[in-house]
């Protein structure tokens, strides 16, 4: 790696107008922690084991229905299924990292980390690779933190934060911002709208399956309008 600080700020730069949007959720998910019983020990080291909203969400909510551990395990597994894709597709850009540098960053993938780097490898295939991570740990550790201070307050507030206020509606805004800009060609464009149109025909079903069979319909779609683009014949 080399020297980190300035793509590490820009990640930091980068991600910091996500927050506003990142902050309520996390707020939600200490609350409702709280809310189901768990002590304000557990629900923290909840958040730093986890650090995954939806999962977190969903386990706290097996927990206080007295569901099985394995059930609990198997759901939270389920529900994270997305980070090994985006696992996959990073790994080409952290192929240079030593084994033992590649621990933190796994730890550190979000949806917002990803997304971010992504687009901005995409815009800059120039980048020197040593830059890469560097910016992905400005904008996960930034999350990080933002996403344990969120906790922190939902433990700290408990029940008391006013359900009128709306603070979910900041959760589907935030992804919104994150999907526009990875929109760039018409695979990916496809892939965004068979997704979606998937996951949304899918609510309702147990153990958030809707969100993995989006998951699944939408890189089915885009890897088959990706492989006839480059079958079409040049002119």
């Amino acid at each position: 790696m080399s020297k980190p600080s300035k793509p590490f700020w820009e990640g930091v730069r980068d991600v910091s107008p996500l927050l506003p949007g990142v902050l309520p959720f996390a707020v939600i998910t200490g609350a409702t922690a709280l809310d189901a019983g768990l002590s304000a020990e557990a629900a923290l080291a909840m958040a730093v084991a986890i650090f995954a909203g939806a999962a977190q969400l969903a386990t706290v909510q097996l927990v206080e229905s007295g569901a099985m551990p394995w059930v609990i395990v198997a759901t939270a597994l389920l529900i994270n299924l997305r980070f090994v894709m985006y696992s996959a597709s990073l790994a080409p850009h952290f192929a240079h990292v030593p084994p033992l540098g590649r621990w933190p960053l796994a730890y550190l993938l979000t949806d917002q980390a990803y997304a971010l780097s992504m687009a901005r490898f995409h815009h800059r295939p120039e980048e020197p690779g040593a830059h890469k991570p560097w910016y992905y740990l400005g904008t996960g550790v930034t999350m990080w933190v933002a996403w344990l201070v969120g906790n922190l307050a939902g433990v700290a507030f408990g029940g008391r934060v006013p359900e009128g206020l709306g603070l979910q509606f900041a959760i589907p805004l935030t992804f919104l911002a994150l999907l526009v800009p990875l929109l760039h060609d018409r695979p990916t464009l496809l892939a965004a709208l068979v997704g979606g149109a998937t996951a949304a025909a899918g609510d309702g079903l147990p153990f958030n399956l809707g969100l993995v069979l989006g998951a699944v319909a939408g890189i089915a779609a885009g890897l088959l309008a990706e492989s006839r683009r480059t079958e079409r014949p040049t002119p």
